[in-house]
C-alpha cells in the first residue's frame, strides 16, 4: 500500500507543478513545509479516485487554509 501512496503523491506533485507552473523541486518544498504529502497518505483512499482537476483543487483550498503563498 506504501508503494501506491508513494506513486500518488509522485503524481500530484507532477499535476501540482504543471497546473501552477511551478519547478518540481519548489511543489516538493511547498508541500513539506505545509504537511501535504501527509494530508494525500492520510486521504489516500478518497483523493485517488478523484481526477486531477479536484485534486489541484483540493490541495489549493489545503494550502489557502494555512496561509501559504503558492506564487
Amino acid at each position: 500500500m506504501e508503494n501506491k501512496i508513494m506513486k500518488f503523491q509522485v503524481f500530484c506533485i507532477e499535476v501540482f507543478k504543471i497546473h501552477h507552473n511551478l519547478s518540481g523541486k519548489e511543489v516538493v518544498k511547498l508541500f513539506e513545509e505545509y504537511g501535504v504529502l501527509d494530508y494525500l497518505s492520510e486521504n489516500f483512499d478518497v483523493l485517488h479516485t478523484v481526477g486531477e482537476n479536484f485534486i489541484v483543487n483540493d490541495i489549493d483550498e489545503y494550502l489557502k487554509s494555512r496561509n501559504a503563498n503558492i506564487n
